[in-house]
């Protein structure tokens, strides 16, 4: 019987060492359950754009940002104030649609600590018009809209004073607006308005200043443009088109690569082959 009983026991603590071991998997290799940890621990960055081109450039830039380990979740905005409130809200990781000038416009008057990253683009503005095919032809007490924000509107003054239908205060730059304007030649009539509406209200207006994204939106091209901004310009140098993020989140290494891809050379070559001039890489 006592010898039984010890056969008996022998089985037990036999059994007990080959259950354990709960890391083995059925092949008998050891931490195999981890396998394809790195496309688990790829990251997903939200990014807020405008439709066109901003969109469009993050589409073209999905393929090498994944090869790096990083998942591109676009989110299209078609307005210039709910992007930068989700990014500040946390609901996105970056946005992708403005310059400089209109966020920290932005960041003034919401009491926002939004940042710059880096510029990708550069779009230029340009006048467009269904009622005249040259400047010269405008007549008298013209109604001109231009974009209603503070930055966008002074771009756009700057531009008709570049084409001779006003004269701003030389002091005034880029912060130029409405009270600026010193001579008046013409007797043009400035109306603001929401900037996506001025290639909708086109027909309205003697003449539209518009932002180069919502031009393309609505299918309007440089070179339907009746005057455009130059290369050397003061709004050339200044709106280059930036990925903004929260303060605190610059040194995140995906947003770095996010940045290093959309700089490099193949989505510089994107712009170049698809926007005809419209819109121009920084490199």
């Amino acid at each position: 019987m006592k010898k039984f009983f010890a056969l008996l026991l022998t089985g037990v603590l036999a059994f007990g060492v080959v259950g354990c071991g709960g890391s083995t998997n059925e092949a008998g290799n050891p931490g195999e359950a981890e396998a394809g940890g790195d496309e688990a621990g790829a990251v997903t960055l939200k990014i807020g754009a405008s439709p066109t081109p901003h969109s469009e450039i993050l589409n073209a830039a999905k393929e090498e940002l994944a090869a790096k380990g990083i998942n591109l979740e676009i989110v299209e905005f078609t307005d210039y104030v709910q992007p930068n409130l989700a990014l500040d809200s946390g609901d996105l990781d970056a946005n992708y649609f403005q310059h400089e000038p209109y966020l920290d416009s932005f960041n003034q008057e919401h009491g926002t600590e939004l940042v710059n990253l880096g510029a990708v683009h550069y779009e230029p503005m340009g006048i467009y018009s269904t009622a005249v095919t040259d400047l010269v032809e405008l007549p008298e007490g013209a109604k001109i809209g231009i974009p209603a924000d503070g930055t966008n509107g002074g771009r756009a003054l700057l531009l008709l004073e570049a084409n001779g239908l006003i004269k701003l205060n030389p002091e005034a730059g880029i912060s130029a607006t409405k009270l600026d304007i010193k001579e008046n030649p013409k007797n043009i009539e400035i109306i603001e308005m929401e900037a996506a509406q001025l290639p909708l209200s086109i027909g309205d207006l003697s003449l539209a200043v518009i932002n180069g994204n919502y031009a393309m939106q609505n299918g309007l091209k440089t070179e339907d443009a009746l005057a455009i901004e130059a290369a050397d310009s003061l709004a050339a140098t200044t709106y280059a088109n930036i990925i903004a993020v929260n303060t605190g989140n610059e040194t995140k290494p995906e947003l770095a690569t996010l940045l290093e891809v959309l700089k490099g050379q193949t989505v510089a070559d994107f712009i170049t082959n698809t926007y005809g001039g419209a819109v121009a890489p920084i490199v």
